[in-house]
């Protein structure tokens, strides 16, 4: 890796440079978030529905035509796992950013209701979320609890991450203090099905679920954030954890303007 090698190199047929860069959690998702996404999803034979809502004239030529909210839902060959595209269908902010993906699960195709609900941004490095959903495909039950949060913060304490020295058991940060996954509250609108979490009142604590964030620096907004609901399995959030923590370098053409000088880079 060269830190210090220019991120303008003269680029051959126009077309971008492309860099091998790390650490991987401030790498952004090279705007390619849905597109990583959805070929993993297509790899795995899930299926694709677009939902186009829109104003269209008979005569009106189909590059005028006005599209106001549109959505792309991919549901699992069992019908018990899913996935949104929520980008474009006014999604709600986490952590001030607008939510992108969220992939949920129920456990079993009498119930209309998600068991539990994830939630990424844009700029969470697609690999965490490909890596996410292929464990979330391979399991026989989708909302079946395995084992323990100690997975999730094992997972990123493998590739060097530092557990809070305040909440040694729910919590850890990267080696540069920008990247944090945390056991804990979970933030407004997070979908579950444990009654807890719709019973809590205003000043109790409902059931903890995991939160990660990227913030490149004090008081500066965030890179990215992802949210786990309460009862999302401990087993699928470290799969992204180790993911969103590795160490192998990842490809990019686009660098996020906040971490960039953060960034150790390779010309690909």
């Amino acid at each position: 890796m060269y830190p210090d090698f220019s991120l303008d190199p003269p680029t051959s047929r126009g077309g971008q440079p492309a860099f091998w860069v790390g650490p991987r959690h401030l790498a952004g998702d090279d705007g390619r978030l849905y597109d990583r996404v959805s070929d993993t999803l297509a790899g795995l034979g899930w299926t694709s529905l677009t939902i186009v809502r829109g104003r269209h004239e008979l005569d009106e030529e189909p590059e005028d035509r006005q599209v106001l909210r549109s959505t792309v839902l991919h549901i699992s060959p069992d019908t018990l796992r899913w996935a949104q595209w929520s980008l474009a269908d006014e999604p709600f902010h986490l952590g001030g950013l607008p939510i992108a993906w969220q992939i949920s699960a129920r456990t079993d195709t009498s119930s209309p209701l998600a068991a539990w609900s994830s939630y990424f941004t844009t700029d969470v490095p697609g690999e965490a979320v490909a890596d996410y959903l292929v464990a979330l495909h391979a399991r026989d039950q989708p909302a079946v609890p395995y084992t323990g949060p100690e997975m999730v913060l094992d997972a990123v304490a493998a590739h060097g991450w530092f557990r809070d020295i305040d909440q040694l058991h729910a919590g850890a940060t990267d080696p540069t203090f920008t990247s944090q996954i945390s056991l804990g509250e979970v933030p407004p609108l997070i979908q579950d099905a444990d009654p807890r979490v719709l019973t809590a009142e205003a000043d109790e604590v409902g059931p903890a679920g995991w939160q990660a964030w990227a913030e490149p620096a004090l008081g500066v907004p965030c890179l990215w954030a992802a949210s786990f609901s309460a009862s999302v399995p401990h087993d699928l959030v470290a799969v992204f954890a180790a993911s969103l923590s590795s160490t192998a370098p990842v490809l990019r053409r686009v660098l996020p303007e906040a971490t960039r000088e953060r960034l150790l880079r390779a010309p690909a």
